[in-house]
C-alpha cells in the first residue's frame, strides 16, 4: 500500500519544486498544505490519513494529545536538528520516528542585519514616503560606525552577527548566562560584566539565545527600562525571550528608539494583534531561516529521511534536546 506524506506550512508553495521527490514517488503520495492550521482538533482530522509528516522548524507543535490521535502516523521529519515542540516520549510510545535535517545559520544572520539596518536608516518610512509622493527625507539615520552593539548570545548565529558588526566599525560586546571571557576573546568581542551593563551601554541590542526555562522572559519591563531612549532592540531568535507586553509599552511610550522582530508568541500573527500596529516597530513574518539555501536543504534532506526510513535505516534521528540519535 502506498504511503501518504503531508507537508505542512508550505506558505510559498515550493516544497515539491525545491527538491527532487523522485526517489520516493513510487511509494509515497505527497500533499503540501499552504495554510497554517493552529487548532489541534482540525490538525488531527487533517493528518488522520497520513503516514508521514514534514514540518518546518517549530511551527507546528506535536504534543502527546495530538500524537495519540494519529495512529497511522509513523514518521515526522522536522527541519533542523533541534525541536522543542515535539513530545518525543509520546512519539516513541506511539511508534513514531522523528528525524531532522541540516539548517544553516547564515540566513538568520543576514536577516538580523537587514532588520538592524532597516531600523537604523528608517528604510520603511522613507520607502513608503517616496512611493506615496510623501516628504523627501523625513528621518535622520542612526550611525553604526563607532556605536556599541550588544549581543545577548554568542553562539553560531551571534558570533557571525558580531563579526559583521566589527566590520562596520562597531564596538561589540556580548553577554549570556554561560558566556566566558575565552569565548568572547575567540570572536574578538568584549565580555559585558552583566546583562544589565550590556543593556545600559548598548546602542543596538540583538538577541541570539535558545528559548528555555532559564531564558524565557529574559528581557522584561525592568530590563527594557535600562536601555537608552536612543537604542534599538532586534529579536530574530524567539519571541519568548522578551516580555511582549513590556515591549509594546516601551514602543508606545517611546522609551526606546525602536525594535525589529521576526518572531512572535503566536504564528502566524493574528490580524488584530497589537504588534501589527505598534509604533517604532519593524516586523517580518518569521523569515529568519526562510532562504533558498535552507529550503533546498530542508526538503532535499526530508526526502533522504523518508527514503532511509522506508529502507529500515532511519538517518538524522532526533530525541529530546535535539542531539543526533
Amino acid at each position: 500500500m502506498r504511503l501518504r506524506c503531508a507537508v505542512l506550512d508550505d506558505f510559498q508553495g515550493v516544497a515539491t519544486t525545491l527538491a527532487d521527490w523522485g526517489p520516493v514517488r513510487d511509494r509515497v503520495d505527497v500533499t503540501a498544505f499552504r495554510e497554517h492550521i493552529a487548532e489541534e482538533g482540525e490538525l488531527a482530522a487533517l493528518l488522520a490519513d497520513f503516514d508521514i509528516v514534514v514540518t518546518l522548524r517549530e511551527r507546528v507543535p506535536f504534543p502527546a494529545s495530538l500524537l495519540d490521535r494519529l495512529p497511522r502516523l509513523k514518521l515526522i521529519v522536522a527541519s533542523g536538528m533541534r525541536n522543542s515542540v515535539i513530545d518525543f516520549a509520546a512519539a516513541g510510545r506511539n511508534g513514531v520516528t522523528v528525524c531532522g535535517t541540516r539548517s544553516f545559520p547564515t540566513p538568520p544572520v543576514e536577516l538580523t542585519w537587514a532588520l538592524l539596518l532597516g531600523l537604523a536608516r528608517g528604510l520603511v518610512t522613507e520607502n513608503n514616503a517616496l512611493r506615496a509622493n510623501g516628504p523627501w527625507q523625513s528621518t535622520v539615520g542612526a550611525d553604526l560606525h563607532g556605536r556599541r552593539l550588544g549581543l545577548i548570545g554568542l553562539g553560531k548565529i551571534g558570533s557571525r552577527v558580531a563579526r559583521v558588526g566589527l566590520a562596520f566599525g562597531m564596538e561589540v560586546t556580548a553577554w549570556s548566562p554561560h558566556l566566558t571571557g575565552e569565548r568572547a576573546d575567540e570572536v574578538g568581542v568584549a565580555l559585558a560584566a552583566s546583562r544589565e551593563e550590556l543593556l545600559r551601554t548598548s546602542d543596538f541590542v540583538s538577541l541570539h539565545l535558545v528559548l528555555g526555562d532559564t531564558t524565557r522572559g529574559l528581557l522584561g519591563a525592568p530590563e527594557l527600562a535600562l536601555m537608552k531612549p536612543t537604542a534599538y532592540l532586534v529579536n530574530t531568535s524567539r519571541a519568548g525571550l522578551v516580555d511582549q507586553d513590556a515591549l509594546l509599552a516601551a514602543l508606545h511610550e517611546g522609551r526606546i528608539a525602536g525594535a525589529a522582530v521576526d518572531v512572535f508568541d503566536t504564528e502566524p500573527l493574528p490580524f488584530d494583534h497589537p504588534l501589527r500596529t505598534a509604533p517604532r516597530l519593524l516586523a517580518t513574518p518569521h523569515l529568519g531561516y526562510v532562504s533558498e539555501l535552507n529550503y533546498r536543504t530542508y526538503y532535499a534532506e526530508a526526502v533522504e529521511d523518508i527514503e532511509a526510513y522506508l529502507s529500515g535505516a532511519p538517518v538524522r534521528r532526533l530525541h529530546q534536546g535535539g542531539a543526533w540519535a
